[in-house]
């Protein structure tokens, strides 16, 4: 019997774990999934929000658009909008149904009770601590390893839940099963029925997202102007439209995403590109659907030793497993996917994240040199696909 075959129902629910809807950038949303909780057991408007997180959470969350807030930005307006607003029962889609009136609340509650915002000196990356104060009672919330794992629930000083943290993905299916040659083995074998309808949400909102920023104007606008300037040709295409759903992303655009390993970009970037060269090379949708098997377990993969957050831009990895799985759409065999993983991770290696944020507008950034995330990571990987990895 095959790794695979041993492994199946564990790799179909790593996927199922994995590839999951989520609204704006991640890690802003785990602060609102957090507040939310947190509101949830104070039972009352809270007069005081301390937010503290550790450092690769705070660089994530500082600048960027907080979606369903009116254009608002940053740790504050996330912790506002989920305390105010948010439900919890929905995760990573907590605020996706705040109304204007409660934007207008969450503005005037940052005008009248700021947030406050501390460094949480932790040896986990992803780590988070909100505590939550009014009419005399105090909540803690920690949120810690990946973005909806609450750990620690705390109500005037009562313990709630407390969670031994152990490892990086305590709580999730066994990752360290993943193999690259496993993995091709197990796209090509998968009762794709089993998988789906989870492939076909990300399908769906993924591209539409990268369709609405192609539409519209947001951040630099890098899908449009690489489509002016280098044409409709499917490499450059399929660039162009996972750098536009980027943009829109992190720009505020209220449409989901369905992620991959903790992060809409990744998501963005394992999926886009690979449905793009499906449909340009008329493959159909059974191979298209493994050829998305392929690309997000390979970039989980990759995340699994690199951890969910890093410095080392995960876009990087997703774009490697992106191009990975457009060789395979290709023709590609095991050798010249891995040849083409490798290759690709070493012409992107290097690439520091810069922390998520909204990017200037494209008068003042030169089209040569796009922000990090999708945009850049992708496009390196698509320019080492088949031909070029071997």
């Amino acid at each position: 019997m095959e790794a695979w075959e041993r492994n199946y129902q564990q790799y179909v629910q790593i996927l199922r774990e994995e590839l999951i809807p989520a609204m704006g950038c991640t890690e802003p949303i785990a602060i609102s999934y957090g507040a939310a909780r947190g509101r949830r057991l104070l039972g009352c408007e809270p007069e005081k929000i301390l937010v503290e997180a550790s450092g690769n959470i705070i660089k994530n969350v500082k600048s960027v658009v907080v979606p369903n807030t009116g254009g608002l930005k940053g740790i504050e307006a996330a912790a506002a909008a989920g305390a105010l607003a948010g439900c919890p029962e929905k995760e990573l889609e907590v605020i996706s149904e705040i109304t204007e009136e409660q934007q207008r609340e969450i503005r005037d509650y940052l005008e009248k009770r700021p947030v406050e915002v501390q460094l949480l000196e932790s040896e986990y990356p992803f780590d988070l601590m909100i505590t939550l104060q009014g009419q005399g009672h105090e909540v803690k919330v920690r949120i810690a390893q990946y973005h909806t794992n609450i750990v620690y629930e705390e109500k005037d000083g009562n313990v709630l839940l407390n969670r031994k943290l152990e490892r990086q993905d305590e709580g999730l299916t066994d990752h360290s099963i993943l193999k690259v040659k496993d993995i091709l083995d197990f796209a090509e074998h998968v009762n794709l029925d089993d998988v789906r309808d989870i492939l076909k949400r990300q399908i769906d909102y993924n591209m539409a997202i990268a369709e609405e920023g192609l539409r519209n104007s947001y951040g630099a606008n890098v899908g449009s102007v690489l489509l002016n300037l280098y044409g409709d040709e499917i490499h450059n295409r399929a660039k162009a439209k996972a750098a536009a759903g980027s943009d829109a992303r992190m720009s505020g655009c209220e449409l989901p995403v369905v992620i991959n390993s903790g992060s809409g970009n990744q998501g963005i970037t394992v999926s886009v590109p690979v449905v793009e060269y499906a449909r340009e090379l008329k493959v159909g949708e059974d191979k298209m659907y493994r050829a998305l098997v392929l690309s997000n377990l390979l970039a989980i993969h990759q995340k699994t030793r690199i951890g969910r957050l890093s410095a080392y831009c995960g876009a990087v990895s997703a774009g490697s497993a992106s191009g990975a799985a457009i060789c395979y759409l290709e023709g590609g065999d095991y050798k010249a996917i891995a040849h083409c993983l490798v290759n690709s991770l070493a012409v992107t290696s290097g690439i520091i994240c810069d922390g998520a944020n909204r990017p200037a507008p494209r008068r003042s950034l030169s089209p040569l040199s796009p922000p990090c995330w999708a945009m850049r990571c992708t496009s390196g990987a698509i320019s080492s696909r088949t031909e070029r990895a071997l």
